[in-house]
């Protein structure tokens, strides 16, 4: 049994942000911290008061943990970036909406004073004697915030109790300091006088910065006798609380979710009984997974879906469990061109199913055209109504650009760019997936056993595209950074760039219909390429649904015995060129690929996504989370002539300074599958919905069985649906019979903290 816990975060947007800029403006983004490690920046949105980002993360992180913050910072490229404001939510504030927190938050403008992060470890006990006295070890801290210039403080340690105030020796240049320092204090029995230790950075010219403190209750101390442990520094509350709104609001939806995981044995019923029903497909008597998307609301119809389709997926019979889906769909659809069209349990799970098993597919096929569109910035509109004039020509011999001009060069633009990404995909046939090929390949001929007469002869093309073009391809060219192809969003100019060429794509997507035509005539330039891109993409469609199952299975195999790298992209190598006072460096750019067997690189990328630091870090955690050599500790800094930069400790073998930390990890699209973990969210859900389940089964129920509920333990189900609402009972029994509650907290400590 196991507890986890996972953060989904939506940056929606900002607004009423004050201007950081001399031009009255900002360029906002947004940072994300988990107590205080910062797991997530959002991309910049340039020279905007009211930015909008819309970006979504699942973050997998301890149960343990105590908040998650928001920060907006204004960008700057010549100094420091400026921070605008947070937004701050505990743990307890999160667990108090179910359903997730979603709205506007006030910013709150961020005291030095308040932002504090690590941990120090001290011994307290009460030594007895004819006057007691309290003495408090002062051992050593971890991961104080860096207060300096030098990326590090000068830290010390002040004891306050009863009026009087010790100091600790002041650490120079440490994060990691140790001092294994002891005072007492005059004990006297009955005082309500709080223990206080303050940790500070040491200023020579300014005042002393705050770094954190931990106050403690004496009299618990009393009680304990003795004490000693890892603290976790708390900030200066002692001030009055600024106005919030004075900057700006950020609009978050964020929902916690805490889950307790059982064995896996637990689980199997539940999987068997599922695995069972999508290889019956529609000759199955319960159709639980009709009554799964019946009882499903819209607004966790997409969660479901993903849930199941990874479950699947991990069971090997993803393509089985859509192929049912297709048929369900098919079997209530009466209009060709409406199939596809709702937010169905289809629709959804083939939405997931390409983003988890064709991401790095769709990068290789879009990834050279989008960079393509960023690199040139060029101005390009086929609108009109929204062309801007401007003077071209050499200098002194300016004239105005025609509006014909603008027109003819932006649809020659549009026309190269759309014709370079048919091209690449007719070529990609052999690149995709054998299980995304099979799967399209079922879709295909369902839809043409649907829908046989020759008047609907394209409608098994449209149903592929409708997935590949109008629910991948397109939402990857309009929002690039979402789909990890880009690092930032793109600028006004390139945005509307992308724009026109997803409305291109999707005109070729739906085979150039009519209707699609007649939605935006100025559009009408590119229709002798969106003819000719029709005309190619039903070959593609025909080549890459050509596969037979022995295909299938050599191309499997050949791509299962490659590792799927876990995270791709370029890194900067620090290289010390000379040594000595005058000591320079330089960094060299390398491509670095990490998967679960090694960490290679090379001279040129092998992918055009960028990843930052902390996607670097959340990969490296997740390939080492089943190394059992995994070291608790280690040092941050390096071993530089006699000593530890951190800790300054000078035994080389000397424990590390710092906590591994190996749980904030984020969520990828190409992650592991976590089998038992979304066996217990379909669990969840099926749990949620129970009471329905019941209702419908005692409405299919005839004759004197009617009303009766599951069978007992040693009795043969009488249909899926009662061996369902037995299984749900069974591991409903599973949960309250293993240890309960709430999320683990750290140890308990008979010290409380006081604020």
């Amino acid at each position: 049994m196991a507890k986890r816990s996972s953060l989904s975060i939506r940056i929606v947007e900002g607004k009423n942000l004050p201007a950081k800029d001399i031009t009255g403006s900002s360029d906002p983004y947004c940072i994300v911290k988990v107590d205080n490690e910062p797991i997530i920046r959002t991309a910049t949105v340039w020279k905007t008061l009211c930015p909008f980002w819309g970006e979504e993360y699942q973050v997998h992180l301890p149960p343990t943990f105590h908040s998650v913050a928001f920060y907006v910072m204004d960008e700057d490229a010549l100094s420091r970036d400026d921070v605008i404001g947070k937004v701050c939510l505990t743990r307890d504030t999160l667990a108090a909406h179910p359903k997730g927190f979603s709205g506007w938050a006030h910013l709150t403008e961020v005291d030095p004073d308040e932002e504090v992060q690590g941990e120090i470890h001290l011994r307290l006990e009460v030594v007895p004697g004819t006057r007691a006295r309290l003495r408090c070890s002062v051992l050593e801290a971890r991961d104080l915030a860096p207060k300096d210039r030098n990326g590090a403080s000068d830290p010390f340690v002040r004891v306050r109790y009863n009026g009087r105030t010790q100091e600790t020796s002041i650490v120079k240049k440490s994060c990691y300091p140790r001092w294994n320092e002891t005072f007492e204090f005059e004990l006297e029995e009955g005082a309500a006088e709080a223990l206080c230790v303050e940790a500070w950075d040491w200023d020579l010219v300014s005042r002393n910065d705050f770094l954190g403190k931990v106050v403690f209750n004496v009299q618990r101390l009393w009680a304990a006798q003795r004490e000693e442990g890892w603290f976790r520094l708390q900030p200066d509350q002692s001030k009055s609380r600024r106005e919030e709104g004075h900057v700006g609001s950020l609009q978050l939806e964020v929902r916690l979710r805490d889950e307790t995981v059982l064995p896996s044995g637990c689980y199997q019923p539940l999987v068997q009984l599922l695995c069972r029903e999508v290889k019956l497909g529609t000759q199955s008597p319960g159709q639980l997974i009709s009554l799964i998307e019946e009882t499903t609301s819209t607004e966790y119809r997409q969660e479901v879906a993903t849930t199941l389709l990874k479950l699947f997926l991990g069971q090997g019979l993803a393509k089985d469990f859509l192929d049912l889906l297709f048929q369900l769909e098919l079997s209530r659809t009466s209009e060709a061109n409406t199939l596809f069209r709702s937010n169905s349990l289809a629709s959804k799970s083939m939405e997931s199913f390409l983003k988890v098993a064709g991401m790095r597919y769709l990068h290789g096929v879009l990834g050279p055209i989008i960079d393509s569109v960023f690199e040139e910035k060029k101005y390009v509109e086929l609108d009109p109504s929204k062309v801007e004039v401007k003077d071209v020509g050499c200098s002194g011999l300016h004239r105005p650009q025609t509006e014909a001009e603008v027109l003819e060069q932006s649809a020659q633009t549009l026309r190269a760019h759309l014709g370079a990404l048919l091209s690449a995909l007719s070529r990609s046939v052999r690149g995709c997936p054998a299980v995304v090929r099979a799967t399209f390949r079922q879709l295909f001929r369902r839809v043409r056993e649907r829908f046989p007469s020759a008047q609907d002869e394209n409608v098994p093309f449209i149903a592929v595209t409708s997935f590949l073009c109008l629910r991948f391809i397109s939402p990857a060219i309009l929002a690039p950074k979402l789909f990890h192809l880009r690092e930032r969003h793109a600028d006004a100019r390139t945005s509307r760039t992308l724009l026109l060429l997803a409305k291109a794509v999707q005109n070729v997507g739906n085979m150039d219909t009519p209707a699609s035509r007649a939605k935006e005539a100025w559009m009408e330039p590119l229709q002798p390429m969106v003819r000719q891109g029709v005309a190619q993409l039903k070959d593609f469609i025909t080549k890459l649904v050509d596969i037979q199952e022995k295909d299938e299975l050599d191309l499997q195999r050949t791509l299962s015995l490659q590792a799927p790298p876990v995270k791709e992209g370029p890194l900067f190598i620090h290289r010390t060129k000379s040594k000595g006072p005058l000591m320079s460096s330089s960094f060299k750019k390398l491509h670095f690929s990490l998967t679960t067997e090694a960490l290679s690189f090379a001279k040129t990328p092998s992918s055009k996504c960028v990843n930052e630091l902390n996607q670097w870090l959340s990969a490296l955690r997740k390939v080492c989370i089943n190394n059992t050599g995994l070291l608790g500790s280690y040092h941050p800094g390096v071993f530089r002539g006699d000593k530890w930069s951190c800790c300054h400790q000078r035994d080389k073998t000397d424990l590390g300074c710092d906590k591994t930390r190996s749980w904030v990890t984020l969520q990828e699209w190409n992650d592991p599958l976590d089998h038992d973990l979304e066996a217990q969210l379909i669990y969840r859900h099926l749990l949620g919905v129970e009471a329905t389940l019941r209702e419908k089964h005692q409405q299919l129920s005839m004759g004197p069985e009617a009303g009766r509920g599951p069978t007992g333990p040693g009795e043969a189900p009488e249909d899926p649906l009662a061996e369902l609402l037995q299984v749900l009972g069974d591991l409903q029994e599973a949960h309250r019979s293993s240890p309960a509650g709430s999320p683990p907290s750290e140890p308990s400590r008979v010290l409380e903290l006081q604020t």
